[in-house]
């Protein structure tokens, strides 16, 4: 729905924004230097501890890690730990991301079966490094020592002789590093160390921090609607790029998700769709498909169409000028009026993302794209005046409305 002032005759974007927040907790070596963190799922800005593990709560961990903060955000060049649940060791749910960057942690809730051992066994022949949280000897757990990199050994779990009978049984798998976890008190850690565990993790060495962002509310229509697109056989990607270009928060998870280090992609790009022929039809599936179960809990379904005017109002201006390619004006609408919904800068923003020099030229107001920006936005914020330098943009602003309202509106598309 477009909303109107009745004042100005000008377009009211939605703006909405949701506060994001993970859990990021250290994990330090031998030396006392941070090696690792683990990313934790939460769901309030003041809870302390997570209050479901489920396979939602492991997709907004991921999701939010590599998309709404930008995993070197969060980490840096560090490891980062994610807890998994059964659906994505099996393959159920996808990992979007390839092997290397984050340790998958297999919670200890995970019933180990065949199953399980054959996925373990094949994430590892992949590349990927897993680990099991909280290893308790376990004859069905300990089926998955020979494939696993990292054991976590619970040290509240038991007494010290407890404790060295578990780090004997999982020296017998030479790769296997084992890490410390509920270090609650110096006694633990000295015990932790006389037994040679590589990492620690605790409470005495330092408590999870809560680390928050804002990012724009999702529209889990608009994500259907894509897994539909991308289900087809024959994807139409031409379609598939249009109904990512008319949901705001999912255009910039995507061009994120291209800058993600773990996607190895460097190429800078100026538009939605090189953004998705660089990553490629599967990825981006892979990512549709995991924030249709993350936005479960907190699916917003109305529109930002603000961001979507103003995106297809520059398009039209610049088409009309000979000001620059569509797809890129069409970019540096929508990534401008994304800036002003979170209240971000827009060189805060465009940093994040590998954007081509003309675009974020252009977010910052500079050359003809950057040109084009300023009459849009100075259309959109101010009343119409004949001796307005540019109340020629009347047709456009309407051109956008009718695009927006017909796109928004269309049905869902027909199963294939």
């Amino acid at each position: 729905m477009i909303y109107i002032s009745p004042a100005s005759g000008r377009c009211i974007g939605v703006e909405r924004t949701r506060p994001v927040h993970i859990g990021r907790q250290a994990l330090y070596d031998a030396s006392g230097q941070v090696a690792a963190y683990e990313l934790l799922f939460r769901d309030g800005p003041h809870v302390h501890h997570a209050t479901v593990r489920d396979s939602a709560a492991t997709s907004r961990v991921i999701v939010e890690a590599f998309t709404a903060f930008g995993i070197e955000e969060l980490v840096g060049d560090k490891t980062c730990f994610v807890n998994l649940t059964r659906e994505f060791l099996v393959g159920e749910l996808p990992l979007p991301f390839p092997p290397g960057r984050v340790g998958l942690e297999l919670t200890a809730g995970i019933e180990v079966d065949d199953e399980v051992v054959a996925a373990a066994a094949a994430l590892t022949g992949q590349g990927h490094r897993l680990a099991i949280d909280g290893f308790d000897g376990d004859p069905a757990t300990a089926r998955l020592l020979p494939h696993v990199h990292y054991v976590k050994i619970d040290m509240l779990a038991g007494d010290r002789h407890r404790i060295a009978r578990l780090v004997k049984q999982c020296r017998r798998a030479p790769r296997i590093r084992l890490i410390a976890q509920r270090i609650e008190t110096p006694e633990l850690l000295e015990l932790a160390i006389r037994h040679r565990f590589e990492l620690f993790q605790g409470h005495a060495l330092s408590r999870p921090h809560l680390v928050t962002t804002h990012a724009l509310n999702p529209t889990r229509v608009a994500r259907v609607r894509l897994l539909a697109e991308l289900a087809a056989e024959d994807v139409d990607l031409d379609r598939a790029v249009a109904t990512i270009e008319r949901d705001p928060a999912l255009a910039v998870r995507i061009l994120r998700g291209v800058n993600a280090a773990a996607n190895g992609l460097k190429q800078p790009v100026s538009s939605i769709f090189q953004a998705v022929v660089l990553v490629g039809i599967p990825q981006v599936r892979q990512w549709a498909t995991l924030m249709v179960v993350a936005d479960l809990a907190d699916g917003d379904e109305s529109v930002l169409t603000g961001a979507v005017v103003r995106a297809r109002m520059c398009q039209t201006v610049a088409q009309r000028r000979g000001a620059g390619a569509g797809p890129a004006a069409f970019t540096v609408g929508l990534l401008s009026a994304i800036a002003d919904l979170l209240g971000a800068t827009a060189g805060g923003l465009t940093d994040q993302l590998p954007l081509t020099a003309e675009v974020v030229d252009a977010v910052h107001g500079r050359g003809e794209l950057g040109e084009v920006l300023r009459d849009v936005r100075q259309y959109q914020g101010t009343t119409t005046d004949v001796a307005d330098p540019v109340s020629d943009l009347s047709g456009d602003l309407l051109a956008a409305l009718r695009w927006t309202n017909a796109s928004l509106g269309e049905p869902e598309p027909a199963n294939r």
